[in-house]
């Protein structure tokens, strides 16, 4: 079995398409990779030999931020925009987009399943 990064590659994908299971590797970097590397697209995780693992294990070490260091790396990122108290911190801190999408009728991802408002009636109106 593959371990690169942390991560548990499976065994029967591509390798391109193994390597995007690594935190902060995507389709273009996982491309790259083989690129640079010289490795067959139509190359599957469990064809590739020890050396090869070792190859792509040193190479991602080198050149890329990816798994524990990425996530802390983002977290301390928001955690000093919050501590700053910008504008961007404090939509982070209310779990709210921070780039300027609308909020009225969207960003329901983000801010977590709707809640129905109980025993909320309109009050009738008077003539």
């Amino acid at each position: 079995m593959a371990r690169i990064a942390g991560v548990n590659i499976p065994q029967n994908k591509l390798v391109h398409v193994g390597l995007t299971y690594i935190y902060g590797i995507g389709d273009k970097f996982s491309y790259k990779i083989c690129k640079d590397l010289e490795i067959e697209k139509t190359l599957r995780v469990n064809q590739l030999t020890d050396d090869q693992i070792l190859k792509i294990r040193e190479y991602i070490d080198k050149n890329f931020t990816v798994e524990g260091d990425l996530r802390r790396e983002n977290s301390l990122s928001i955690k000093r925009l919050i501590d700053l108290a910008s504008y961007r911190g404090s939509r982070h801190r209310k779990k709210l987009p921070a780039r300027g999408q609308r909020t009225r009728c969207n960003a329901r991802t983000r801010k977590g399943k709707a809640i129905a408002i109980a025993g909320k009636k309109l009050t009738p109106l008077k003539k």
